[in-house]
């Protein structure tokens, strides 16, 4: 199973709110995940993250991919070093 972390979106329209969630990368957007590790409000100035750590050093560990939007959001916390 190819897992991913990736976003989920959640909120009203025009309001969208995006939790982060390890899910299998053949699954729907807003399908079936594994484990939500976190969430992503950008409606908030400035944009507010939560992220735990554990699990997401956990799921690294594993070798899960990552969007390019989570990648980035997890450049801005802190748990990435640019390459």
């Amino acid at each position: 199973m190819s897992t991913k972390i990736r976003l989920k979106r959640m909120g009203a329209k025009k309001s969208p709110f995006y939790r982060l969630v390890v899910a299998d990368s053949r699954a729907p957007r807003d399908g079936r995940f594994v484990e939500e590790i976190g969430y992503y409000n950008p409606t908030l100035n400035p944009a507010a993250v939560e992220i735990d750590r554990e699990r997401a050093d956990y799921w690294m560990k594993q070798g899960v991919q990552m969007s390019d939007t989570v990648r980035s959001i997890f450049y801005k916390a802190g748990l990435l070093e640019k390459s």
